[in-house]
C-alpha cells in the first residue's frame, strides 16, 4: 500500500482525516506547540483501518504517521499530564467547531476524556505516513457502554 497523505481545508476533509487517525497511538512527548510558526504537530502510531487483516495471520497494520496543523493561534489541553511525556494517548476524534467564519477550534479527542484544542483561524491540516508498516496482532476495540 502506498503511503497516506492527505489535506484538509474543510470541516468535511477533516472528518477524512479524523478516521484515518480513529485508534492512533501517540504518546504526551510526541505532542508539539510551536507558536512563532503557528503550528501544532503530532507523530501517531495509526491503526490502518482501510485495510483488512492478513488472511493467514490476521495481523493488521500500524504506521507512523504526523499531523501537522497550521494557522493555530492557542493550544490549549484537559485532562492531559503534560509532565508525564511517556503518558500513551488514544485518539478517538479530531472535530472542527465553527467559530467567526473561517475560524473555529479543532479538537482531538482522547479516550479516558482528554482532549487538545487547537483555535485556528482557518482549518489548514495536513496528514502523512513517515515510513513502512508494521504488524499488529491488536485490533482496537470500544466498550459501547
Amino acid at each position: 500500500m502506498d503511503q497516506l497523505k492527505l489535506a484538509a481545508l474543510d470541516a468535511e476533509d477533516l472528518e477524512v482525516l479524523s478516521a484515518h487517525l480513529q485508534d492512533a497511538v501517540l504518546t504526551v512527548g510526541d505532542i508539539r506547540y510551536l507558536p512563532k510558526e503557528r503550528k501544532a504537530i503530532f507523530v501517531v502510531n495509526r491503526f490502518v483501518w482501510d485495510k483488512a487483516a492478513d488472511r493467514r495471520s490476521g495481523a493488521h497494520e500500524r504506521r507512523r504517521a504526523a499531523l501537522a496543523v497550521t494557522q493555530v493561534s492557542s493550544m490549549k489541553s484537559s485532562r492531559i499530564r503534560q509532565d508525564a511525556k511517556g503518558a500513551v494517548l488514544e485518539l478517538l476524534a479530531v472535530t472542527f467547531e465553527e467559530g467567526d467564519a473561517p475560524a473555529g477550534r479543532i479538537k482531538l479527542e482522547f479516550a479516558g476524556g482528554g482532549t487538545v484544542l487547537l483555535d485556528v483561524d482557518c482549518i489548514e491540516a495536513q496528514l502523512a505516513d513517515l515510513g513502512a508498516a508494521w504488524s499488529t496482532p491488536n485490533r482496537p476495540a470500544h466498550d459501547l457502554d
